[in-house]
């Protein structure tokens, strides 16, 4: 990352105005949507809707053509174009023409997309946005910091400020007041234009019909007063029917803000009179700026299918911290890195796509079912087939495949690491290492790996087999960790193999766009967890599960591997999480909870990958209360925790504060324990604890129920 996007970031997260106002509306929108979807099929709806867009972007020529027939056939002009730059010369030519002199705009994010107000200034066309939260960053000299919400990032005494300096002078911080002023001084503009401009929601091919839905009724008085109404449209707006309005209808608002329906729902099919009976001049330009080539891509036009809700914003943890001002271009966020790597250039994505976590909030959530992480990945992989890699990735990737030489160098630090080791922990590390323990403890390495201790262990022998693939955080920093899950799985008469030639999963490696590397992991772990004839493949990280189950088919899928894929569809199949095996094992009587015991109340820590990738949330949590635990269930206990593998290390500013806030959380429940699947977030909220000095223990589940089994 650049120093300039490295100190916008900074600058982000010491503005208390932006993370309060960002914090707030996240807590409140999740309570709102969830209100908002009761009752309805949600899963329907989003099934619905990909279907819909899926097939309108293979299509969209005929559909184009389409839409241009029956919109013309009612009056209406409609321009095609894949150049923005023609879009914005075919209105200043319209207007040049008609001696158009102010134009009005409700909101769109095509016209921020080609930058069409400043076109229109620098010919001396006086432009006024009518939406409120555009026309307060209008005046503020600002971009919208959000795809629903363009000022959401400012207060109520930043707004009145804006006014009194560029409207008004005497302006009150007072919401009520501010938008009866805002309103008072619009309206004259929307009789006094010539031209309005919109952009539209959906376009209808059927009937040549837009659909501009609003909150304000601005888009209405834009599209109605002036003489002139042309709209921008991108082609990802196309739809093939009108009843394909509906479940797109039925998603955004409730997605968008929490409502149930948005305040005004125009649909407008050809020309119509002006107030003084003449006709009105209807143009509507359909904007291709490589959406066509985004739809041939066959991993990207499934990106198309997004309704422009922002609900990708409205959950992300790091997109709460900074804002869209750091966090995208024209369009924010996670849908919005995506969108700037095709409709602008994939350089220009280069520093917002890092900012992604990867804890896949958005996914379950997205109206479009689009996997905006995923995406981001293959994004970061182009990047690095574009650019190379840096030559600190490429030696330590280096390093990771090379096992030998990898658990070699670990090895070592479990000496090296001697002056700087407090018991389980290193707090302090010296010089340019200091970043790494300013805000958590680190695990100490362990003196003695699991790779080793797995060997003096007793087993069953003769019945079934089990592989447990340990990753490194089990294998070379939590050993106690994986001699749990060998009891227990013991306990079931199972015998636990450990492949010695297994090394690093790969996730580093994938995250960080180096599919080469990460598909060498992939080889040289199927082929040592194959090696033997074992039930199931099991991992006590969810990281290093999804890597076993989906990533290394994925990987290979990218990188156009065949040869390795058949291998990876037996791994997959095979693998398993710690809590759903053990979990099966209980359910099939093959494991007893001891009973009569009650035990100490503890909280829960869903990691992202276990909950969202793997759909497990229910079968540790079951586990632990038949245990005898009595579960007291934190604030956003599915929130990430700021880990993300290598992203602490490189994001520390970001790590850290979702971190505070996940302590914060666990604190709040009033617990002395807070239990997890996953080693990575052991390492992040235990490490946590300890530098905040917090009492409160942390452990991971297969340690909690070790001897909880008769």
């Amino acid at each position: 990352m650049t120093t300039q996007f490295k100190e916008s970031i900074e600058t982000a997260l010491h503005n208390p105005n932006l993370t309060g106002a960002l914090g707030r509306f996240s807590e409140a929108y999740r309570i709102g949507r969830a209100k908002a979807y009761e009752g309805i099929d949600f899963e329907a709806v989003r099934d619905q809707i990909a279907e819909i867009k899926c097939s309108a972007s293979a299509n969209f020529e005929a559909l184009a053509e389409q839409f241009k027939a029956q919109a013309e056939g009612r009056g209406a002009k409609v321009f095609r174009t894949s150049d923005p730059a023609q879009v914005k010369q075919y209105i200043l030519d319209l207007a040049k023409d008609r001696g158009v002199q102010r134009v009005v705009k409700s909101k769109s994010m095509a016209s921020e997309e080609i930058h069409l107000n400043k076109a229109l200034e620098q010919a001396g066309i006086e432009v006024d946005e009518t939406d409120l939260g555009e026309w307060i960053i209008q005046l503020a000299h600002q971009t919208p910091s959000h795809m629903v919400m363009p000022a959401i990032h400012m207060t109520k005494e930043e707004v009145a400020e804006v006014f009194s300096q560029e409207v008004e002078e005497g302006q009150a911080p007072d919401i009520p007041k501010l938008v009866k002023f805002a309103r008072a001084k619009l309206r004259p503009k929307f009789l006094a234009a010539d031209m309005g401009i919109t952009g539209a929601n959906i376009a209808v091919a059927e009937t040549g019909s837009l659909v501009i839905v609003t909150n304000e009724g601005n888009a209405r008085l834009v599209s109605t007063l002036p003489r002139i109404h042309v709209a921008i449209v991108g082609i990802e707006k196309l739809v093939a029917l009108v009843k394909d309005i509906e479940p797109i209808l039925t998603a955004l608002p409730r997605s968008a803000t929490g409502q149930l329906l948005t305040s005004y729902v125009s649909i407008l099919s050809g020309q119509v009179p002006n107030p003084d009976g003449s006709p009105k001049e209807l143009h509507i330009i359909l904007m291709d700026n490589h959406r066509s080539d985004m739809a041939k891509d066959p991993m990207f036009k499934e990106a198309l299918q997004c309704i422009r809700c922002a609900t990708c914003l409205n959950v992300c943890p790091v997109f709460r911290l900074v804002g869209g001002h750091v966090f995208g271009k024209t369009y924010t966020g996670g849908i919005g890195t995506i969108l700037t790597a095709w409709f602008d250039e994939l350089k220009k994505a280069d520093d917002i796509q890092g900012l992604c976590i990867q804890c896949g909030s958005c996914v379950p959530l997205c109206p479009g079912k689009i996997d905006i992480p995923g995406l981001i990945l293959e994004l970061r992989r182009r990047l690095v087939v574009e650019k190379g890699q840096s030559l600190a990735m490429k030696a330590i990737f280096g390093v990771v495949n090379n096992r030998r030489l990898f658990h070699s160098m670990l090895r070592m630090a479990s000496v090296t690491q001697k002056p700087f080791k407090q018991g389980r922990f290193i707090r302090h590390l010296p010089l340019f290492l200091s970043d790494m323990t300013d805000f958590r403890s680190l695990p100490a390495v362990a003196a003695v790996p699991f790779r080793d201790q797995v060997k003096s262990i007793v087993q069953p022998k003769g019945g079934e087999k089990v592989a447990f693939y340990a990753g490194c955080l089990i294998d070379f920093c939590y050993p106690e960790t994986g001699e749990s899950l060998v009891k227990i799985l013991n306990k079931a008469g199972i015998e636990v193999v450990f492949p010695d030639d297994q090394t690093c999963c790969g996730a580093p490696a994938r995250y960080n766009g180096a599919y080469e590397v990460a598909a060498q992991n992939a080889r040289d772990n199927i082929k040592a967890l194959l090696a033997e004839d074992v039930t199931h493949v099991v991992s006590a990280c969810p990281t290093c599960t999804v890597a076993l189950k989906h990533d290394f088919i994925e990987t290979f899928k990218s990188l156009g591997v065949t040869d390795a894929m058949e291998a990876a569809r037996t791994l997959s199949a095979k693998t398993i999480d710690f809590s759903s095996l053990v979990k099966q094992l209980v359910d099939a009587g093959r494991l007893t909870f001891k009973e009569g015991e009650a035990l100490e109340k503890v909280t829960y820590h869903d990691s992202c990958h276990l909950k969202r990738t793997l759909k497990a949330s229910d079968e540790p949590r079951e586990l632990l209360k038949e245990a005898g635990h009595e579960i007291a269930e934190m604030y956003e206990c599915d929130t990430c925790c700021g880990m993300a593998g290598s992203y602490s290390l490189k994001l520390p500013e970001i790590s850290a504060p979702i971190l505070e806030r996940k302590l914060k959380h666990i604190k709040e429940t009033g617990v002395s324990k807070v239990v997890m699947d996953c080693p990575g977030c052991v390492m992040q909220i235990r490490g946590g604890l300890d530098k905040d000095g917090a009492t409160i223990q942390t452990t991971h589940t297969a340690e909690l129920l070790a001897e909880r089994f008769l």
